[in-house]
């Protein structure tokens, strides 16, 4: 269950206040470091299987991509979702949801009924590429990343066996009447491992990062901006310490990401 409430109220405070009478030699010394402009942030995902031997590079780069965040003023934000289609090949992937099949569907059809396939990247939700390629995803995320963001605010805190979110979202802007935008969240886990004993990857020892465990829609955007409060079960066997909350505005119809934003889920 999500409630929505009216965004907080802006007004000077206090602080603002007294900051507004002092010298500026006062407010900014030299030595008093300035903040760097927020990182433009730009979703990555990946549709991968254990079930499929083109995959662990693919699954390499994600992690390094998440590992390193190569591409300055720019924050990476990956999700790695496990499809099923390669589970009949012998090998039952144990990360892999039908949800996340549909939705590499749904891209499909929006790159122009293209056939699915692993392992598939998208970046942004308008650019896809073979997810093994390095070069061509740096490439799509450099260029995703000069694209104008709306702004949004994701705090993800453990509640016994759920896991509460606050989210702050933007209102629609007008530019997006042809279509609305919806915000998803999801639940994401790093430092997975299988030991695959079937299938094209048997005998091998698999790892993974940001691989979704859970996906919702929340709705679409208003024409006002709201927080959306809710919470998320968690399942027992994940490691809240080794888990993430990815909050994403996307167009229905263009599957176009309009903004991201990430948390590390707090204890």
């Amino acid at each position: 269950m999500w409630t929505i409430l009216p965004p907080p109220p802006f007004g000077w405070t206090l602080g603002a206040v007294l900051l507004g009478l002092l010298p500026s030699s006062v407010l900014w010394p030299a030595s008093h470091p300035i903040e760097s402009a927020p990182k433009t942030p730009v979703l990555v995902e990946l549709f991968t299987s254990e079930g499929c031997s083109s995959c662990p590079p693919a699954d390499a780069l994600v992690a390094k991509l998440l590992r390193e965040q190569p591409i300055a003023d720019v924050e990476i934000i990956p999700l790695s979702l496990h499809v099923d289609y390669w589970d009949h090949q012998g090998w039952k992937d144990p990360f892999a949801s039908k949800v996340f099949t549909s939705r590499q569907e749904a891209y499909a059809k929006t790159f122009g009924a293209k056939p699915i396939y692993t392992p598939q990247m998208v970046v942004d939700g308008r650019d896809e590429l073979n997810g093994s390629d390095e070069a061509a995803a740096r490439r799509a995320v450099q260029a995703a990343a000069v694209r104008p963001h709306l702004p949004l605010r994701i705090d993800a805190r453990a509640a016994g066996a759920s896991v509460r979110l606050s989210i702050d979202l933007p209102a629609a802007p007008a530019a997006a009447d042809s279509e609305p935008i919806d915000a998803l969240v999801a639940l994401t886990e790093d430092d997975l491992s299988s030991v695959v004993r079937k299938g094209e990857n048997s005998g091998r020892t698999l790892t993974h990062v940001a691989v979704v465990r859970k996906l919702e829609s929340l709705g679409s955007l208003e024409r006002e901006a709201f927080v959306a409060d809710g919470q998320l079960s968690l399942d027992r066997t994940w490691k809240g310490g080794k888990m993430r909350a990815v909050a994403w505005l996307q167009g229905r119809r263009s599957r176009h990401v309009y903004g991201a934003a990430t948390a590390a889920l707090v204890q």
